[in-house]
């Protein structure tokens, strides 16, 4: 196994100093860049296992490159953000953010959002219940990982792939916001419901056939 690789995107140099150095010193492997489309070029060369993305970036802001990353890689990412209006850390979330920080913060806290992350996109969870369910145009292979609406294969991040996975396991039954954030995020984000309000709402628009009007 080689080293977790992280691409760290920000054009403050003070900050990618430090964070660069931090990071190496726990044994990350750390590609910085200042830029989005320099970004966009090594995450398809290099395949990050995780990538920091500042929001405040030239030309191409965070929230914009976070949905192009979207568009063609399930990597985690984490965003930095100066803002701490909830609005703002909700937009990244539905782009398709897997948690953010705020500015300033410290190293420990930075290492601790990292490890919870990586902790959730590598986690291989015992299949202990049926292989496959389907439940009206909805088909989920837990064997597989794979999850199609209507004959169609549907693209989901891990994030959104365990919250429905853990739906459809317990159907039928209530599920408390604090079970859900600490089965599918851990223990640390058992109080951060608009995770869990901005991942819903990402389900729905991929699994139902109107969003607004949601069926499941």
């Amino acid at each position: 196994m080689g080293k977790i690789s992280i691409l760290l995107v920000d054009d403050d140099p003070h900050l990618v100093r430090l964070v660069r150095a931090n990071l190496e010193s726990v044994g990350y492997k750390v590609f910085t860049t200042a830029d989005a489309r320099t970004a966009l070029a090594l995450v398809d060369k290099e395949m990050p296992d995780m990538i920091i993305l500042d929001i405040m970036l030239p030309e191409i802001d965070g929230y914009e490159l976070c949905q192009q990353i979207r568009e063609f890689a399930a990597t985690p990412i984490i965003m930095l953000t100066a803002k701490v209006e909830d609005t703002d850390k909700v937009k990244g979330l539905k782009l398709g953010a897997d948690d953010y920080i705020t500015k300033p913060f410290n190293v420990p806290e930075l290492l601790a959002r990292i490890e919870a992350v990586l902790r959730r996109s590598r986690s291989s969870e015992e299949i202990t219940g049926p292989r496959a369910l389907t439940c009206g145009d909805i088909s989920i292979d837990f064997v597989q990982r794979r999850v199609t609406v209507r004959g169609q294969e549907v693209a989901l991040t891990l994030t959104e792939y365990k919250l429905l996975s853990q739906l459809a396991s317990n159907a039928g039954r209530v599920m408390l916001h604090r079970e859900l954030l600490t089965k599918v995020w851990g223990p640390e984000y058992q109080d951060e419901m608009e995770y869990l309000r901005a991942y819903i709402r990402h389900l729905r628009q991929k699994i139902e056939a109107d969003p607004h009007q949601p069926r499941y």
